[in-house]
Formats: C-alpha cells, structure tokens, sequence
C-alpha cells in the first residue's frame, strides 16, 4: 500500500466498535475495519459465535476483543456501554449494524414484533450512539473526527415487496436519525453516517438465499446482478471511517447494485 493509499483509508491506531458483530453484514465490517489497522470490539447476543468469529479474525492478526451483550434491553445497553468505555475511553469509530426483522401480513402483524423490530434497529441506535458520546468525544479533532455509522437498509429508502413493515419503517427512521446526529454532532467533530444494503449474505436474506431458484431471482433484481460482496460492504465501511470519508456527514450510503434507484 503506497504512503497516499494508507494515509487516505489506512486505519492504525483506531478503535472501534461493531455491534451485531458475530455474522453478516456487521462481520464484514469488522473484519475490513481489522483488515486496515483498527483494534475493534464486536458485540451480539450469543457468545459462542461472537467469540467464534474474534477468533477467527485474530488468527488473522487483529487486534479484536468480544463482549457479549443484549442491546435491547437498557441495562445490557449500558453495561455494554461501560465496558466499552473501560476498555477504550478515546472511540473513534461506531459501527450501529445489530437489527432485527419480523414479517406479517397486514392485518395480522404483531405488536410485541413491532417493538421488537423498532427496539433493536432505533431505540438500541440512538441510546448506543448517547451513550458512547463522550468517548467518541474524547479524541476527536476537527482534522481527525470521530464516526458513527448507523446500517440502515434501501427498504428504508423505497417501498418493499415483502409484508416487513416494521423493518422498513425503523430503517427509514436510521437513516432520519443519521442526518439529524450528524446535524447535531458537526460542530463537535463526529460524523455520522448511514450504509443502507441491499441484498448481502445475513440472517436476515437466509430464507432467500438458501435456495437457489430464489437467490438468482433476487440477484436478477439487482441492476448489476448479483448479490454483495464482502468486501463491497467492507469498503463502504472503510471509507466512512478512513480519512477519506472525513468532510462527509448526514449521508445515506446506498450499497445494493443500484436497487435503490430501479424502481
């Protein structure tokens, strides 16, 4: 990598945190953001893959721990807060991937789903992002500013086929959440910033993607035609992060082959 190269995306010597961190979307970013130089903390509920996959990226050479945590419940939230805190007091990168879908038909969709949804995918976003402000302010520069990037989706930027109406309904409130942050946090050198993915290898695509007449169906959906990369979203993340996303804040990052801007 030339000196231009690494000053521009290099990460070295930066934190960062990752929630929903264990698999998917939040795993490919943790590992891009390892990849270039960050030491980084991973969070999700279940503790054997959490730690399965910090394993896997230190055998690689990062520099990864793993807490454990429930975000959506307050008490998780903050306890994973201060553990977060003690072990970085200076933040420089948060990364708000931890979501959750519930799919019903109108009519039938349940309340305690729609909570659920809304609980983990804006409520545990806001009050994550608050709660990690100080550090996130500690070593923040106007040269060198911290950043949050919130994974919304581009059903929170268009109408979905699928009954998901919780789920894109709180995607289209991360990305209003990211531009009012961003909005309220320019002056204080962090910015905020939004990733909306199409389809990518997550839990949540499984049920499409596990068949195979299905996935080329919704590959063929997608105006470049196939489904994301690794590395197209660890690169979206890089550069948000890197100083080559510096003078960027309140911005809705489409990352879906252009499924954003087919209807």
């Amino acid at each position: 990598m030339s000196n231009r190269i690494e000053d521009l995306f290099g990460l070295a010597g930066k934190t960062a945190v990752v929630t929903g961190g264990s698999r998917g979307i939040g795993e490919m970013i943790a590992e891009g953001l390892v990849d270039v130089g960050a030491k980084v903390i991973i969070t999700a509920r279940k503790a054997d893959a959490l730690e399965a996959t910090a394993q896997r990226l230190r055998d690689k050479g990062g520099d990864v721990t793993a807490i454990p945590a429930d975000l959506s419940d307050p008490d998780g939230l903050a306890a994973f807060a201060a553990a977060v805190l003690e072990e970085m007091p200076s933040l420089d990168i948060l990364v708000n991937n931890a979501g959750a879908s519930w799919g019903a038909p109108l009519g039938e969709y349940p309340v305690d789903g729609w909570d659920k949804v809304m609980n983990v995918n804006v409520r545990s976003v806001y009050f994550l992002t608050e709660a990690l402000i100080d550090g996130l302010r500690a070593g923040a520069t106007a040269a060198d500013p911290a950043r949050v990037i919130n994974i919304g989706s581009v059903d929170g930027l268009r109408s979905p086929t699928m009954e998901t109406f919780a789920y894109s309904s709180s995607k289209a409130a991360v990305h209003q959440l990211t531009k009012h942050l961003a909005n309220r946090l320019a002056r204080e050198h962090v910015r905020v910033n939004a990733i909306a993915p199409g389809p990518f290898e997550s839990k949540m695509m499984a049920f499409a993607l596990k068949d195979e007449e299905l996935r080329a169906a919704v590959a063929n959906d997608v105006p470049v035609g196939r489904i994301g990369a690794p590395d197209d979203m660890a690169g979206a993340a890089i550069f948000l992060s890197s100083k080559a996303g510096a003078y960027l804040t309140g911005a809705v990052l489409p990352v879906g082959g252009g499924i954003s801007s087919a209807e």
